[in-house]
């Protein structure tokens, strides 16, 4: 009933920019923290930055200073604008997020499908 919609990925040369959306719809009372990781090939899953509701934000070291993580609570929507990019950044980006659904009140968790980027050297 709830899902996330991930865009903006793509392929980029190092030291470029990037900047991804995730978008929240469905049965939605409201949305507590939101986040992006990233899977590399053959690595596990990691948090790149989550941000709450209030917009207190927090950043893996890696990408501390390069990446900014935003939101726009009246479109439930947030963002990832990935700056300087380096080849070390490619990955699935996957984002989340922990809502209240609107029915039961109860808090969930939902994910994105992943959007690839490709950061070429």
């Amino acid at each position: 009933q709830v899902q996330l919609v991930e865009s903006g990925g793509g392929l980029v040369q190092a030291g470029g920019s990037l900047r991804l959306s995730c978008a929240a719809s469905g049965s939605i009372f409201s949305i507590n923290d939101m986040g992006w990781y990233r899977q590399a090939p053959g690595k596990q899953r990691e948090l790149v930055a989550r941000i709450t509701r209030g917009g207190s934000t927090d950043y893996a070291d890696s990408v501390k200073f390069r990446f900014t993580i935003s939101r726009d609570n009246a479109k439930n929507t947030q963002y990832l604008q990935m700056n300087s990019l380096k080849p070390e950044d490619t990955g699935v980006y996957y984002c989340n997020a922990v809502f209240r659904a609107a029915t039961t009140l109860r808090y969930l968790e939902v994910w994105g499908q992943g959007t690839l980027v490709t950061v070429s050297s």
